[in-house]
């Protein structure tokens, strides 16, 4: 392993000077030539590995096993290292620039792959580089996605747009011993011609939608002025006391002046409302 091993390196100087001793106090040539031995194969044979870390190791060519976490030991010169698997949950950054859409817009992408290795004997053994190539699966998924996705529904729907590249990239990736925990799209850049008109767009549809409902803010005031009118139509005390309350409600304010033509001050008059009223029912 390439790491510092500080208890191999603490044994390994025991060893040496404990065969040191041996030649030097003890005049012991065998003991101390077995003892400098070990110093030198112990740092080759005690390893090391993370909790988050499985190690691929070969004897002779042959896989021999996945050591770890923990301490280990291999045989020097007969068993070799291979890969060292970090398998905790790993991040790779993708993007698609110029891909067209299914309805032919060139749209830019980023997105972000979460995976992590579940088999470290098939990311080591079954593929060469499995970082590299988890990076090249999820570019091209990413583009397949797009080229089959409308634009509007990639914008509209993009939970559904990671959904589909996680089962896509974990379907090609699970060979490998890799598993793809989730994939989601930071952005969609599209071009600025294209921003503007989808924008005038919206503009017009909100305009659109504004006119309809005034439309029928309208029409509902209007009917309830026709009834309105009908019911003071068959009521002029319920007129008289609408006109007398409209005056009322404009004399508060302060300093203001109002003129008042004759015939609707006459009009208040409640005799003259039934006279009139009467009068019209006969002609």
């Amino acid at each position: 392993m390439k790491r510092p091993n500080a208890p191999a390196a603490l044994l390994s100087l025991l060893f040496l000077l404990a065969g040191v001793g041996c030649v030097v106090l003890l005049r012991m040539i065998a003991p101390a030539v077995a003892l400098i031995l070990l110093a030198i194969l112990v740092p080759q044979s005690l390893q090391i590995a993370d909790q988050w870390e499985k190690v691929v190791v070969l004897r002779l060519g042959r896989l021999n096993g996945i050591k770890g976490p923990g301490w280990f030991f291999i045989v020097p010169f007969i068993d070799r290292i291979t890969a060292v698997i970090d398998q905790r949950i790993q991040t790779t950054e993708i993007n698609a620039e110029q891909a067209l859409t299914k309805d032919t817009v060139p749209v830019g992408v980023d997105a972000i792959v979460f995976w992590q290795v579940h088999d470290a004997e098939r990311a080591a053994l079954e593929i060469t580089d499995y970082m590299r190539a988890i990076q090249r699966v999820a570019q091209t998924s990413l583009r397949e996605t797009i080229g089959a996705s409308l634009l509007s529904t990639l914008l509209s729907e993009r939970r559904a747009a990671d959904e589909q590249l996680k089962v896509t990239i974990g379907a090609k990736t699970a060979e490998w011993g890799v598993s793809c925990l989730s994939v989601e799209i930071r952005d969609v850049a599209i071009p600025l011609g294209l921003q503007d008109a989808m924008s005038r767009q919206a503009q017009a549809e909100r305009e659109k939608e504004a006119r309809i409902i005034l439309g029928s803010a309208e029409f509902a005031v209007a009917e309830q002025f026709r009834l309105a009118a009908e019911t003071y139509a068959g009521n002029p005390v319920a007129l008289q006391l609408r006109a007398m309350n409209i005056i009322y409600e404009t004399t508060k304010e302060r300093g203001a002046t109002i003129l008042m033509p004759t015939s609707m001050v006459d009009a208040m008059n409640p005799a003259v409302a039934v006279a009139l009223t009467q009068a019209l029912k006969a002609t």
